[in-house]
């Protein structure tokens, strides 16, 4: 009875600890969860060149879902970005969000997705990404697309 009962606790302690593992990120797909603060810097697709910057701050949820607030645009005019996150593999990560537009007068005027890579550096407090986004109208129609990029620490 003493070894089936440690069978079964020794069975609960390796759950707890790979569960434990998993959950904090420790599997290496975890490791991005947490808020930012970010810097980002829209940019000249063709150049590269820095066409302004500003703040935002990001959560990456623990299920794979996001928040984004900027000060890029006026709350007013944007809701805050939702959207879905995934480990690509090793310390890089692949985001991706929607926000809605509207104009001073509270109308609808479209929205906005936004798709970065992010790579995050070893110790696991910051990271930079690159990518782009796409400018929509009411109907669904492509107004353009546009550059960016960001760099990216722990919020604490």
């Amino acid at each position: 009875m003493l070894k089936a009962l440690g069978g079964i606790a020794l069975v609960i302690c390796l759950s707890a600890m790979f569960t434990s593992a998993w959950g904090s990120g420790q599997g290496g797909g975890g490791r991005l969860e947490g808020a930012w603060d970010a810097r980002v810097t829209i940019r000249n697709c063709q150049t590269g060149a820095e066409i302004r910057s500003f703040a935002s701050l990001t959560t990456f949820m623990s299920g794979g879902t996001l928040v984004d607030s900027t000060s890029g645009t006026p709350q007013a005019l944007r809701t805050p970005g939702e959207g879905v996150w995934s480990h690509v593999s090793g310390n890089t990560y692949r985001f991706s969000f929607k926000s809605f537009t509207f104009d001073a007068a509270n109308n609808f005027t479209g929205w906005i997705k936004v798709t970065h890579e992010a790579v995050l550096d070893s110790d696991g407090n910051e990271f930079v990404s690159a990518g782009g986004s796409e400018v929509y109208a009411p109907n669904g129609t492509l107004l353009f697309t546009g550059c960016s990029s960001t760099t990216s620490t722990r919020f604490e």
